[in-house]
Parts: structure tokens; C-alpha cells; sequence
């Protein structure tokens, strides 16, 4: 059985901000930024919210977001012409870890599997997961073995057997290949 948002909100810490987005450049004169998503959390932001940007988190509102190629088109209440556009460029904008929406079951955020330890279906210790690729198809999670070497894990279902947020794991079933120098 797995545990619920809320036993996984607590038993797993939640960081008190989310990063959604990184400012790529300015875009137009009137103080619109483009912005690549790094969260799918971002997808939840309205007008109106509330978000925090660059290194000192400051408080902006949201005017509009928008999809435009693969990236966002962003307008802030804050942010009126280029010139401070220009001076966001690179900062990363992140919302409060409590208005990011509960995912369906089964599915997690990147900042609830980085970290996990992962093991195979016989408990052998395989390391923990450093960090997330996303690949277009699927994600693939990069382990860093005990001995430094890294394992690159597919996250699709016949690999990821389980995730137990609750107990800090991930349970993996290792198709061949899967090991540095092993063949396939």
C-alpha cells in the first residue's frame, strides 16, 4: 500500500520552496521574460500567484505565463521594461512547496526521488539517486554507486518496481546491461 500525499508530504521532507523555472533572456521591451520550465510544477501557475525570484527569493506576482515554443513566455507585476528583464536573466523562480499540486498516484516530483537510496528485488545496495535526466521518452535516474562509478536507470516500470518515499527507496530490477563493463 502506498502512503498517502499527506504521509508523504511528512515522512519524506519537502523542501519549503520549488524551483519551476530558470530566466533564459528577456523578451520584447515591456519587461516580458522567457523562461525554461525545470518543474512541472510550473504548469500550476496563474495569474495572480504568488512566486519567488532569483537568489533572494524575492516576491513577485504573476501577470501571465504562457507556452511559447518550449519554453514560457512570463509577465510579473514586478518586472516593467527590458532593462529589468535583462536583470533577471538567469534567475530561477520557484514557488512555495505548499501550493505545488499533489501529482496523481505513482507518479513523483524530481525533488521527492533525489536523494532516494536504490536497491535491487534482492536488497542488494546499488547507491542513491544524484540526479534526474529527462530525456523526452522517459526520465533516467543517475545513481551514484558506492564506488563513485554511475549507474543511469531508466524510470520506466519494468526497472522501477517501487518507490517507498516513506522508507527512502527505490526498489530496481536490473535488466542486463544495466551495470557499467557488464554486457548486454
Amino acid at each position: 500500500m502506498s502512503p498517502t500525499a499527506d504521509q508523504q508530504e511528512t515522512e519524506r521532507a519537502r523542501p519549503a520552496y520549488i524551483a519551476v523555472g530558470r530566466v533564459v533572456r528577456p523578451h520584447g521591451v515591456r519587461g516580458a521574460l522567457l523562461v525554461a520550465a525545470i518543474s512541472e510544477a510550473i504548469h500550476g501557475l496563474r495569474q495572480g500567484n504568488q512566486a519567488y525570484l532569483g537568489p533572494d527569493r524575492s516576491p513577485v506576482t504573476i501577470r501571465f505565463l504562457k507556452p511559447h515554443q518550449d519554453r514560457y513566455l512570463l509577465a510579473l507585476d514586478e518586472v516593467s521594461g527590458r532593462q529589468q528583464a535583462e536583470a533577471r536573466r538567469g534567475h530561477e523562480l520557484a514557488i512555495e512547496a505548499g501550493d505545488v499540486a499533489d501529482l496523481p498516484e505513482g507518479t513523483y516530483y524530481h525533488w521527492q526521488i533525489i536523494g532516494l537510496k536504490v536497491e535491487t528485488e534482492s536488497g542488494e545496495p546499488l547507491g542513491s539517486v544524484q540526479r534526474i535526466l529527462e530525456t523526452g521518452a522517459n526520465d533516467v535516474y543517475l545513481v551514484e554507486q558506492p564506488d563513485g562509478q554511475e549507474l543511469l536507470m531508466p524510470a520506466i516500470q519494468s526497472v522501477i518496481r517501487q518507490v517507498d518515499l516513506a522508507g527512502g527507496k527505490i526498489v530496481v530490477s536490473l535488466l542486463p546491461g544495466l551495470r557499467p563493463g557488464e554486457e548486454s
